[in-house]
């Protein structure tokens, strides 16, 4: 990641949201890449370390539970729980996101696929033991980001838990995005769409200087 990707991908998004489009431009991003991940600021090639810690944790267990990664970009956190035991499907809007992806991990247990979070197949309504949302919130301004959250609630099956991890802010604290840092008050929609809080992680992680974060765990109740 380095300074110019993030001046490209802030660029890219203003020109999408002034077409009245807030998520054409992954794509775009993904494209211009031309195959050099330094140029996606999200792009580690690693799992993203909030999910990385909740994978050590006691509370990941992945007994083939069927899983969903929600904007899965490059697929380093599908790989990572797919490894770890879950039956994971995988997918991002862009299809330059998840070409690379494939070309990355060849043979992958994951099945990578192309969707958008506001357009899902109908089959994976409430379908899903296990979803994971890394930053794909904080990726979309607040006028859609409702509409996403309560969107990804409804790929929760019932008795099924959600992982969100985002950076994170006071509410009265002003942002500017990409990314838009989220505070509490921005997660009742996950609430408001029948999902119920099970652990709520706030802490600093180890950049320099640290930022702050949120991991939490939601659950629906079982039917």
């Amino acid at each position: 990641m380095t300074e110019e990707s993030k001046r490209r991908a802030k660029k890219l998004a203003e020109e999408s949201r002034s077409k009245g489009d807030a998520t054409s431009w992954f794509e775009t991003l993904y494209h211009l890449a031309a195959g050099d991940a330094s140029n996606i600021p999200w792009a580690d090639l690693a799992p993203h370390p909030g999910l990385a810690g909740w994978l050590a944790s006691d509370a990941a267990t992945g007994n083939g539970r069927k899983t969903l990664v929600v904007g899965c970009g490059l697929g380093d956190d599908a790989e990572a729980l797919a490894a770890h035991g879950f039956n994971v499907t995988a997918f991002d809007i862009a299809p330059t996101a998840i070409e690379w992806a494939k070309r990355r991990f060849p043979g992958s247990s994951v099945d990578y696929q192309i969707a958008d979070l506001f357009n899902a197949p109908p089959e994976w309504h409430r379908a899903f033991d296990f979803v994971a949302e890394v930053y794909t919130f904080q990726s979309l301004p607040g006028d859609i980001r409702p509409a996403a959250m309560a969107a990804a609630a409804q790929l929760v099956a019932p008795g099924g838990s959600m992982l969100v991890v985002c950076r994170a802010r006071e509410p009265e604290e002003p942002v500017v995005g990409p990314p838009w840092h989220l505070a509490v008050t921005d997660l009742i929609v996950l609430t408001d769409a029948g999902l119920v809080q099970k652990r709520f992680y706030d802490y600093l992680d180890d950049q320099s200087p640290p930022t702050r974060r949120f991991r939490i765990e939601y659950r629906r109740p079982a039917a």
